[in-house]
């Protein structure tokens, strides 16, 4: 569905995307494993058409992904950014419906919203409070669901556990696998390597704008290099 080719992204003189390739199929959940800097929230963003790559392309069912954000929203690839990024100001309900903003479908909106209150019955309890009233699990729950609302084929998820108690992190990583049963496809960006890498089909290490490597997610989580960087073993 998704082929990232040959992509270089530079802030200024710094090269922080360094001819990355990956490719997502459908119904996989493909995660992007690496320490903080090493260019994965930029690789999502640049997805998202936030960032436009100096060279390389990105396709999408074989279409140049070359459009501005919220076109790509509309062909069907939404992203949960990093810190959620809610609007606090707005109810968990309000926030749900710009998810759809660009949608006119009035009867499939509020079944969408149903839906989505059937997969974080939390939400349901809390439609009508402030979204920056919530805990930071209830927010990530509110932040995948919003971009459920824009019926995605692909959901990119930017450090989805990040700052989260133990218990929640499990939560919302069933929530991930139950997404992939609905028939989503899944990037993820995640630092819990040992976490991703469970739930993966098939993984890319990103290391300082480069992927250095990629396959099998249980293959990757057994590579001795890995182990040692990013998963906690110290490997004799």
């Amino acid at each position: 569905m998704l082929n990232v080719k040959n992509v270089n992204v530079y802030y200024g003189g710094i090269h922080a995307l360094k001819g990355v390739d990956i490719v997502v199929n459908k119904g996989e959940i493909v995660s992007i494993i690496g320490s903080n800097g090493a260019g994965k929230s930029t690789l999502l963003n640049t997805i998202s058409g936030i960032i436009k790559p100096k060279e390389g392309e990105i396709t999408y069912k074989d279409e140049k992904l070359n459009l501005s954000p919220h076109k790509i929203v509309a062909k069907g690839i939404c992203q949960v950014p990093e810190g959620r990024l809610v609007f606090a100001n707005l109810t968990v309900k309000d926030n749900l419906l710009l998810g759809a903003y660009l949608r006119k479908d009035k009867k499939e909106i509020e079944e969408d919203l149903q839906k989505v209150f059937d997969i974080f019955p939390r939400l349901l309890e809390r439609e009508k409070q402030f979204a920056g009233t919530l805990s930071g699990g209830e927010q990530q729950m509110l932040a995948i669901g919003r971009a459920l609302m824009g019926r995605p084929e692909i959901v990119l998820l930017d450090e989805p556990s990040l700052g989260l108690a133990p218990l929640l992190v499990d939560t919302i990583f069933n929530i991930i696998l139950d997404l992939k049963r609905m028939g989503n496809t899944i990037l993820l960006v995640e630092q819990n390597a040992f976490k991703a890498l469970q739930i993966s089909d098939r993984a890319y290490v990103l290391e300082q704008g480069k992927i250095t490597l990629e396959g099998d997610a249980k293959e990757i989580a057994s590579n001795p290099k890995v182990q040692e960087a990013y998963l906690g073993k110290k490997i004799s």
